[in-house]
């Protein structure tokens, strides 16, 4: 096993004409804080005070008032990876759905972007004679990867599942949504992720960095790692916020006016 060192962070700027309370999720997810070579360097300019709380999906979660002008928000760390692939769930059982935790069972209903109603009948005809568990998932995935083109010039933030499906165009989000939305019509729990996903053991992307989107299936008792846009392993996945969809977990949500001005964000292998 060979550990390795990433470099993350971002330069996030926002312009604003009056003061506006926002809603950030920008640090890694809690549950990544005992790999952290040192603590975020998470900085407000200006200086503005900010308070956190954790979410009912276990994000950090960080409130301001932005005050008027342009606000930039920073943040620089080092972490350890293990270097490892994400693992797939080989031979992993679908449990039938009242055999599913109470808490699992959010995760098999419709929500926002993950419009199951418009695609089950579809879903149904399509996967409902695949193999139950794991070759189901990877048959999801291999729909939803040759379904959608990808493309950062066809994003759109109110794009649902099965706009995406119609449309064949989208970014990682959308790829996400739809690969959830096809699970959960074929009752496999499956909820949307958001982090850093760097060009480790893999050829460098030309495009600007950006954070980007997968999605974790309930099977075998645990949640697995998927991701429908790549459709491989990768190594380096840093998870900032997970829930529903990409409601639950959206880098800034304003209330009120907030233009993006400014939109740079790192992920490198270092050295140790």
């Amino acid at each position: 096993m060979q550990l390795v060192l990433i470099q993350g962070g971002y330069d996030i700027a926002f312009s604003l004409k009056a003061a506006t309370p926002m809603l950030l999720q920008v640090h890694l997810h809690p549950e990544l804080w005992g790999r952290l070579r040192a603590p975020e360097q998470f900085r407000l300019d200006p200086a503005i005070p900010f308070r956190t709380y954790i979410d009912d999906f276990g994000n950090l979660c960080t409130r301001i008032v932005a005050p008027a002008g342009m606000l930039t928000l920073s943040n620089r760390f080092v972490i350890q990876d293990s270097g490892v692939q994400d693992t797939m769930p080989w031979g992993q059982r679908q449990a039938e759905v009242d055999e599913l935790p109470d808490h699992v069972l959010l995760y098999l209903l419709g929500s926002r972007y993950c419009d199951t109603d418009k695609l089950a009948t579809m879903a149904w005809k399509k996967f409902g004679k695949t193999e139950m568990g794991y070759p189901r998932v990877q048959a999801i995935m291999d729909y939803v990867h040759d379904r959608i083109r990808f493309n950062y010039m066809d994003a759109r933030a109110d794009r649902t599942a099965s706009e995406g499906n119609a449309e064949r165009k989208g970014v990682c989000r959308d790829f996400a949504h739809l690969a959830i939305t096809l699970c959960r019509c074929m009752n496999i729990p499956a909820r949307y992720c958001t982090g850093y996903l760097g060009d480790i053991g893999v050829p460098p992307d030309p495009a600007p960095m950006d954070f980007s989107a997968w999605f974790e299936v309930f099977l075998g008792g645990r949640w697995h790692t998927m991701d429908a846009r790549h459709n491989q392993p990768r190594i380096g996945r840093l998870l900032m916020a997970r829930g529903r969809d990409a409601t639950d977990a959206a880098i800034s949500t304003a209330f009120g006016n907030a233009v993006l001005a400014r939109f740079d964000v790192i992920t490198v292998e270092v050295a140790a």
